[in-house]
């Protein structure tokens, strides 16, 4: 009986897990039916996301370096190291009501080797051609390089009118035991932007 009821709990909690598997969706939109995102994935699959019914659209304008300021919370992609820095590939510009969005430094999907890291600006120098930033998160703190290269957007609040096909979005859905997509927002490119993360 005992070992019986320990299956069950560990299926229980085993099925939960699987139930909030966070699946990165970027691509085009093809269309919204309802609540039904459809999504040409930059892959070249197609996807279906079911939407929340209030889901919440953040826009991700194009902004400049010269839009990162001490004590703005932001994201950047960061591929390799130099001069003992990360290297940043790409920075979002969080809105302050979204400051805290899944803060910390972790391993990330946009091209091999890529991190994420979210997180305060505490201090920005110049470097040459490039400007170094200290960030800080709970936990830790990193030095991201910036190089003239490296696009910049900001986030800015949006609505489901902007879905529209052609749009380029980003989306952090769950995946469900049957395999199908929810999500409960979805981020998209303003003016042709495509977001960068």
């Amino acid at each position: 009986m005992i070992r019986t009821l320990c299956f069950l709990l560990v299926a229980v909690i085993s099925s939960a897990a699987f139930a909030q598997t966070p699946t990165r969706v970027r691509g085009t939109v093809q269309k919204l039916d309802g609540n039904v995102l459809t999504v040409k994935t930059r892959g070249g699959d197609t996807v279906n996301i079911r939407m929340a019914d209030n889901f919440g659209v953040m826009g991700l304008a194009k902004a400049s370096v010269n839009d990162i300021t001490t004590n703005k919370y932001i994201g950047t992609t960061t591929v390799g190291e130099r001069n003992g820095a990360l290297v940043a590939d790409e920075i979002h510009i969080f809105t302050e009501q979204m400051r805290g969005t899944a803060e910390g430094h972790y391993d990330w999907d946009l091209r091999p080797d890529s991190k994420m890291t979210n997180a305060n600006v505490a201090s920005i120098s110049s470097m040459g051609k490039d400007r170094v930033m200290t960030v800080q998160y709970k936990g830790g703190e990193k030095k991201i390089l910036v190089p003239p290269t490296a696009v910049v957007v900001a986030f800015t609040p949006s609505d489901k009118s902007e879905l529209k096909p052609g749009a380029q979005i980003f989306c952090v859905a769950q995946k469900q035991p049957d395999g199908s997509l929810t999500a409960a927002r979805v981020n998209v490119g303003l003016q042709g932007q495509i977001p960068p993360m």
